[in-house]
């Protein structure tokens, strides 16, 4: 049996246990989605801010996530995966009230500015406890041998909860102004608090703490294959309705809809499939299957084959997150787990972040058809970044086992051994 799997069965109410500690994650994740839908215009129109400012506020919520990883994932390790969640939580809350009274202070933007620029670092700071403490206290309290459906429907939750955001913000904006938003916002967080208050703690692993610079050095190859497959959930999620367009094609949230649905599709039905065949072997077949999805997208002559493309880029990138996440938090001692995960999902951030701009330089160039040929590249090198990770373990676990038979064969015998050869 390969060593980075395990077949344990599942306890019975297991699954409940991960919808209520991933419902944090779905409750940061809705806030985040009604704010990138209504901010952004409200900012630009009601405050008159041009599009380089409105860019940056914005942009301030991923930075301050980037940012916070570290150092939200050691107080997790330290004081608890629920404390640090329910500390999230209580940001989230905070950030709606920040924008409750920008709305109030319209009439003042410089006012309303400020305002909203610390609602960003508060929404950026929450989402990084929240993300990581949830993914850890999920794992904590059910097991890590289920580590791989914990980040599975971890994930679920947040996808969910931004296709829920978007359109829910834009509908009480439109009805109810900006102020419903921040309200809104407020109440939920306070009551995703309430509730989670309520849930059991996962146990504290005692023991010495890795360094986080340690873990991120150990985490660091696999975080570097996670950024690679985040290359096309970037390229697709950005400019796939402007590739329709460019190509004059119709219904170009379709595209977008199919690789959302895909993607959730196959964290749903295919969770346990980690535990069964290993993380490496999981991630080459997802790096081969985005691969092909990308390459299809690329070489699309009408929307349909578009639109399969996009299927088979979102079934395979859904899977290559819980798969090496699973290998990389193995490599780290228990006591740190909450530090392997943040380190490993600052690869994430840093991928989704880069790619909007240096895929904006190559489509301003080549076109947009050529993106996804370059999202396919990366794909390529970190199916070949995983091979030889993979290769390496095998080499390592057999060079393990042959010393283990030499070392046996070396022993003295034992003294019960000794007398009955006499």
């Amino acid at each position: 049996m390969s060593s980075d799997h395990s077949t344990e069965a599942a306890p019975a109410g297991t699954n409940l246990r991960i919808i209520a500690i991933v419902s944090s994650t779905f409750v940061s994740m809705l806030c985040i989605g009604m704010t990138l839908t209504v901010l952004p215009p409200w900012m630009h129109g009601a405050l008159g801010f041009d599009a380089v400012t409105v860019g940056a506020v914005i942009s301030l919520q991923f930075v301050a996530t980037l940012l916070s990883r570290p150092f939200s994932s050691q107080m997790a390790d330290r004081l608890g995966a629920k404390r640090v969640v329910l500390l999230g939580m209580g940001g989230c809350a905070l950030n709606g009230a920040l924008i409750l009274l920008a709305a109030l202070s319209v009439q003042w933007p410089l006012a309303s500015l400020v305002l909203l620029i610390l609602s960003r670092l508060m929404l950026g700071i929450s989402q990084g406890m929240i993300g990581t403490g949830s993914l850890s206290w999920g794992i904590g309290l059910v097991g890590p041998t289920l580590m791989s459906k914990v980040i599975s429907w971890n994930g679920i939750a947040g996808f969910g909860a931004l296709a829920i955001g978007a359109p829910l913000g834009a509908v009480l904006a439109q009805n109810f102004g900006v102020v419903s938003v921040g309200l809104f916002i407020v109440l939920i967080g306070a009551l995703a608090l309430a509730l989670a208050r309520r849930r059991p703690a996962s146990p504290i692993v005692s023991g010495k703490r890795v360094p986080f610079a340690r873990v991120f050095r150990v985490v660091a190859p696999y975080g570097g294959a996670l950024a690679l497959s985040s290359v096309g959930y970037g390229v697709i999620a950005t400019f796939i309705t402007l590739y329709y367009a460019e190509q004059q094609w119709e219904h170009a949230a379709w595209g977008l809809s199919a690789f959302g649905a895909a993607f959730i599709t196959a964290r749903v039905l295919f969770a346990d499939i980690v535990n069964r065949f290993g993380g490496y072997r999981v991630t080459l077949v997802c790096f081969a299957v985005e691969m092909l999805g990308l390459l299809a997208l690329w070489q699309a002559s009408h929307p349909g084959m578009a639109l399969l493309g996009a299927v088979l880029a979102g079934l395979g990138v859904s899977l290559i997150y819980p798969a090496l996440g699973v290998v990389a938090v193995a490599k780290i001692a228990s006591t740190s787990r909450s530090a392997a995960l943040g380190a490993y999902s600052v690869f994430l951030d840093a991928a989704v972040g880069l790619t909007g701009p240096l895929a904006g330089f190559i489509a301003n160039r080549a076109g947009y058809s050529s993106i996804f040929l370059a999202a396919a590249l990366c794909s390529l090198a970190g199916w070949g970044l995983c091979a030889a990770l993979y290769t390496i373990s095998i080499r390592r676990r057999t060079r393990a086992e042959r010393q283990a038979l030499t070392e046996d064969d070396e022993a003295p015998p034992s003294s019960s051994e000794t007398r009955s050869r006499a």
